[in-house]
């Protein structure tokens, strides 16, 4: 397998046409749910049909609905395998970085590649089909992301100038929790499960809209129950900026 190291995050995150980095926002029940209190005197919470999501209140599960999507076992166990196998010569290589330039992730190393064996081809297809439109232009280089154990990335909206309107990742390796956090009212917050093997899909009001973040191992947790994190790897496919369609 030929790869080499990705210019970095720092595309998506830096682009003046895009806030990349912003502030955690507290905890605090959405405006539909306020008010809402369950014996205890917590705020309510909302966790419906979708065994992944967990949100405050229905009106915030519409609100993504449709925007956020996670397929579990998306890949088997042995897809997975070949996966990492094919990307861990190359990160083997590379020293985990707790430094990012702007303090926005922190333990990780990463790559990019679009030379895969066989099979991994197979499974990316598969990825490419059940993410993006017929006749989407897909960027030729897919990302990988290896977060440490003690890794995380905090929150973030990807940069428009560097990536299109779909954000495609299988997660391995270890779960994980992901938390989106609108922008504009940071008391709109969705958190995801990403189980091991899984596909998350971000596009829409999501993709532009909400920050997202991996959580630390000390704050992993979804539904109130404990997540503990491990090495995780995503691989990543996002599609052509506009701009760069239109050119």
């Amino acid at each position: 397998m030929s790869s080499r190291t990705w210019p970095g995050l720092a595309r998506f995150f830096a682009s003046p046409l895009r806030a990349s980095l912003s502030q955690r926002a507290p905890r605090l029940a959405c405006p539909a749910a306020r008010g809402a209190r369950s014996e205890s005197g917590q705020a309510a919470r909302h966790d419906g049909p979708r065994p992944w999501l967990s949100c405050e209140s229905p009106r915030v599960e519409a609100l993504v609905q449709g925007d956020v999507e996670v397929s579990e076992e998306f890949v088997s166990e042995e897809e997975e395998r070949l996966l990492v196998k094919d990307v861990e010569p190359t990160l083997r290589r590379l020293k985990y970085q707790f430094d990012h330039w702007d303090h926005a992730i922190h333990g990780y190393r990463e790559t990019e590649t679009r030379r895969w064996g066989e099979g991994n081809r197979a499974t990316l297809a598969r990825v490419l089909a059940r993410a993006f439109p017929p006749g989407t232009e897909v960027m030729p280089l897919t990302h990988v992301l290896d977060l440490d154990a003690a890794g995380f990335i905090r929150p973030h909206v990807d940069s428009v100038k560097f990536c299109g309107s779909i954000i495609a990742g299988l997660s391995l390796l270890s779960a994980s929790v992901m938390r989106f956090v609108h922008e504009q009212d940071p008391t709109i917050r969705v958190d995801v499960l990403l189980k091991p093997r899984s596909l998350y899909i971000i596009r829409g009001r999501v993709r532009y809209e909400f920050t997202h973040e991996i959580l630390k191992d000390e704050e992993s947790l979804f539904r109130g129950e404990r997540v503990p994190r491990g090495r995780r790897v995503a691989v990543i496919s996002r599609n052509v900026p506009e701009e760069e369609q239109l050119a």
